[in-house]
């Protein structure tokens, strides 16, 4: 718990708190201090050295944020890649799994709409199929058995809708999925940095997630969690000299860990302010 002395610091680390009482935190919640100063000093590096240079003497720090987001979430440094925002990291996930004409997608009713826009808009013909819900909101998970079919590629969730109490049963839905040896995608851009957030309890093998919100993090920022045990079966929809290395006229390797799903280039003062927020959020 924390008490009234450390509610006051964290007040007091966050200038923004002086001037409004901020209740959009589900769109893009006031960053702390020392995210916005991290920032200002790298734009200010950057325009001072030069883009390039200050990424080089930066490196190491950059390059710990994979180490900080595995952590909090209870994952390996390689099976974390950071993008631009959520629906990167989705669409990362989401395109590169295999599905063919009639492949069937478990979703549930509190999922986005534009995770659900991208089922549609597949270049193949799925079938998806919406788990109904119980009295009280949650989604049966007695029903995902029932779903469960040999065409059953993948069952994706949104872990907790944006406008709601709900808090979907996401590890009950993981035992499920492993007990079936279905891939599944968990959207949990609502729930990392507000609700507690294991990989390994809940099951799944890819999660998606936004630093703008409970992060504290900048806008333009975001992470995409990958299972080791799958990397390999996902193909990324694009790849760049960072995701790949071009090995001869007609040939190329792919990496081998989750940075396959990044491109090269990027915002490196936001992953700063990345780095910085969940760093703080580690702390606290």
């Amino acid at each position: 718990m924390i008490d009234a002395k450390q509610l006051q610091q964290l007040r007091e680390d966050t200038d923004g708190v002086k001037r409004v009482i901020h209740f959009n935190n589900a769109g893009s919640s006031l960053p702390p201090n020392v995210v916005r100063d991290a920032m200002i000093e790298y734009l200010t590096e950057e325009a001072e050295l030069g883009g390039y240079e200050t990424h080089s003497k930066h490196f190491k720090q950059l390059e710990s944020t994979y180490g900080l987001i595995a952590q909090l979430i209870n994952a390996k440094q390689g099976e974390i890649a950071i993008v631009e925002n959520a629906t990167v990291a989705w669409n990362a996930a989401f395109q590169s799994i295999p599905l063919h004409d009639g492949d069937e997608i478990i979703t549930n009713q509190s999922d986005y709409a534009s995770n659900y826009l991208s089922y549609l808009h597949h270049r193949n013909d799925l079938t998806v199929k919406v788990l109904p819900t119980l009295d009280n909101g949650d989604p049966d998970v007695s029903a995902l058995e029932r779903f469960m079919t040999p065409k059953t590629k993948l069952v994706s969730i949104t872990h907790m809708p944006t406008n709601s109490g709900l808090v979907n049963p996401a590890e009950a839905i993981g035992a499920v999925c492993k007990k079936h040896s279905v891939l599944y995608l968990l959207d949990a851009c609502q729930s990392v940095g507000q609700y507690p957030v294991d990989v390994e309890r809940i099951g799944c093998d890819m999660l998606s997630s936004t630093g703008r919100k409970y992060l504290r993090a900048p806008r333009g920022t975001g992470f995409l969690y990958v299972r080791k045990s799958v990397q390999e079966k996902l193909r990324p929809h694009w790849v760049d000299l960072h995701s790949a290395e071009w090995t001869g006229p007609d040939s190329y390797d792919v990496r081998k860990d989750a940075r396959k799903f990044e491109n090269w280039e990027g915002n490196r003062a936001a992953l700063v302010g990345l780095n910085k927020a969940v760093a703080y959020l580690l702390d606290i």
